[in-house]
């Protein structure tokens, strides 16, 4: 390479939200949970388990990480990069069960909605 050339930057192949989607599934499956995608309008979703619902536009995983801020009681999301499916994985996995300790998942009602 001369001194007049700028070497190459290797960057990341960007992915697509369902892509990364899929990866985490894949990645939760591995650890026995399993989960649904589903996508549209940009974004998509990965649902695992009542109340845990993680969404991705393909490049940061974001879910509920269980806790209110403040007076208005804001919830407070946890964030993991989409290009790292394995760790988001691990931490969604946390939050599952946690989720799953807490008590059974409430039965639908008659027109499919749990009861409030």
């Amino acid at each position: 390479m001369s001194g007049n050339e700028i070497p190459a930057i290797s960057r990341q192949k960007a992915i697509t939200p369902v892509q990364a989607a899929r990866r985490l599934r894949d990645e939760l499956a591995a650890l026995n949970i399993a989960s649904d995608v589903h996508d549209g309008y940009g974004l998509a979703l990965v649902s695992v388990w009542f109340g845990l619902v993680v969404w991705t536009d393909g490049q940061v995983f974001r879910w509920w990480a269980g806790q209110e801020v403040g007076r208005a009681r804001l919830r407070r999301y946890a964030f993991c990069p989409a290009g790292d499916p394995v760790t988001a994985a691990r931490r969604v996995a946390s939050r599952c069960v946690e989720l799953r300790e807490r008590g059974p998942v409430p039965v639908p009602g008659p027109n499919g909605c749990a009861p409030q």
